[in-house]
């Protein structure tokens, strides 16, 4: 998908109408947060937080070095 998108006012605020096939694409329906990030080309839209990734990748590397203590924690 490579169409423009118009910036519109909205209220005091300048909104992007994003397009239903858009939508789709993304996974996301109205009352979803998206969430921008720098990319080399520009930036990069995303129905799941870039941050929160990151943060479950650390713990799931912490989880799998330490699953014999976790192992034994959890009894």
């Amino acid at each position: 998908m490579n169409a423009p998108l118009k910036i519109t006012k909205i209220g005091n605020s300048a909104g992007v109408i994003l397009p239903k096939e858009l939508l789709a694409r993304l996974r996301a329906g109205i009352g979803d947060s998206l969430f921008v990030s720098e990319a080399p080309d520009g930036v990069r839209l995303s129905a799941h937080d870039p941050d929160f990734a990151e943060q479950m990748a650390a713990a799931e590397e912490i989880m799998r070095e330490d699953r014999n203590i976790l192992r034994a924690l959890a009894k």
